[in-house]
């Protein structure tokens, strides 16, 4: 029987949860450690999986803890560096816990540790990275037992930016940034995704910080996209590795994890009126929010944005609650991987989302948002007020994103905001 143990940060310390048992992925169950619920600071790892004595289901604890790991071919090619089955969730979350998104780690003692350390990276490391894609993105994510979530090529990277210098985690070391490259089939999405979140931040949402590193010409084989981490925050309390300071941990679950949606399912497939994601996800704010008010008009907000900019890659996962350090308060975390998918030929005009019973961007207007708003809790008044903003806001954001990347040198950035503006959500209210 595997054992896999189940460990979560707290303002900086390591606190056991509980442990992953079972002979297979499908029948291993989760289940809590008397101690940590006997523990008056514990707090459920998620939404879903709430303190309880009895072990969850093999379905319950499949959907949370896959929620962990990558998808598609980056998951493809970790399992066979690692020698298993794709399907073998348990051995990938084994090879990759001990750096997860959000702060729980997960440690099987059978493997043995790895040493926690910074390992430097050389400028041919980071265009290795660039130019290879996912193959080199998995290779190091194996490497360094790092597991990132989605489906595209992605690494967590430390950087050190007073001296410009990256490193790669191993072990359990916490990384700082989320380093992604571009997509063989999609052209400048590094470009593209850098354009849609200043965008967004320009016109009100809040986006974790990102740039673009830029290793040649601004070629797509020369460019990687560096978000930096929101659920890592630098702190006294935190550590020394080696000469670095390590960031601590916050806690994090996307809307799939919190609402027992397996990751297979992130887009929805509804079209009733209110008997979609959406509904669920304000009832989550509403009932779990530490300041549930605020955070409902964010998400709405956001869902508008990916509306006017033609986002239909806005799946639940792509959405988080972000835990304080004492993981007693959850907030909806800043708004992440939004780019533009209409600028790309046969690219799907369906959201991922239906508005007002609708999943088109050729079918949706804003009177569908005021009818959304009923079944989201909010009012019609407020939700198109709400919706008129940001398409007031939309056009001029829009420009300022693009005239800064082009004046980096980024000119794919020109031809993406005319076709956003032609193809988009915004193009509707012309």
């Amino acid at each position: 029987m595997r054992e896999l143990k189940i460990i979560i940060e707290r303002q900086g310390l390591k606190v056991p949860v509980g442990t992953v048992d079972g002979d297979s992925a499908d029948e291993a169950v989760f289940a809590y450690a008397p101690e940590y619920l006997n523990d008056p600071g514990s707090v459920p790892i998620s939404i879903s999986l709430p303190l309880r004595e009895e072990p969850f289901s093999a379905r319950q604890t499949r959907t949370f803890f896959e929620g962990l790991l990558p998808e598609g071919f980056t998951r493809r090619s970790v399992a066979q560096w690692i020698h298993a089955d794709d399907e073998d969730y348990l051995a990938i979350l084994a090879a990759l816990g001990g750096e997860c998104l959000g702060a729980l780690q997960v440690v099987d003692e059978d493997l043995g540790a790895v040493p926690d350390e910074y390992e430097p990276l050389t400028m041919e490391h980071v265009q290795l990275l660039a130019r290879e894609g996912a193959t080199r993105s998995a290779e190091l994510v194996t490497k360094a037992h790092l597991s990132l979530t989605g489906a595209s090529g992605k690494a967590g990277l430390y950087y050190d930016e007073e001296n410009d210098r990256w490193y790669l985690p191993k072990g359990t070391a916490p990384s700082t940034h989320i380093v992604k490259q571009s997509h063989i089939r999609l052209d400048g999405i590094v470009t593209n995704e850098q354009l849609a979140q200043t965008t967004a931040r320009l016109a009100g949402l809040p986006t974790p910080d990102s740039f673009i590193i830029n290793l040649g010409t601004a070629k797509d084989d020369e460019i990687l996209l560096a978000t930096r981490r929101f659920d890592r925050v630098f702190d006294e309390k935190g550590r020394t590795i080696g000469t670095l300071p390590a960031p601590l941990r916050l806690h994090q679950e996307d809307f799939a994890q919190a609402l027992g949606i397996p990751a297979l399912d992130k887009y929805e497939k509804s079209r009733t009126p209110g008997g979609g994601y959406l509904r669920r996800m304000f009832e989550v704010l509403r009932l779990y929010s530490a300041n549930p008010i605020e955070d409902q008009l964010l998400l709405w907000d956001a869902i508008i944005f990916d509306y006017l900019i033609g986002n239909t890659d806005s799946h639940i996962k792509n959405f988080s609650l972000l835990y304080s350090g004492d993981l007693k308060r959850r907030r909806l975390a800043p708004i992440y991987d939004i780019v533009s998918t209409c600028i790309y030929e046969g690219s799907t005009r369906d959201l991922a989302f239906s508005i007002g019973g609708k999943n088109s961007l050729d079918e949706i207007g804003r009177a569908d948002f005021g009818e959304e708003a009923a079944f989201c809790g909010l009012t019609a008044k407020t939700a198109l007020d709400r919706f008129d903003r940001m398409a007031g806001r939309f056009e001029e954001a829009l420009a300022e994103a693009q005239r800064q990347l082009s004046d980096k040198g980024f000119v794919q950035a020109a031809r993406m905001r005319e076709t956003i503006l032609e193809k988009g959500g915004i193009a509707s209210l012309h």
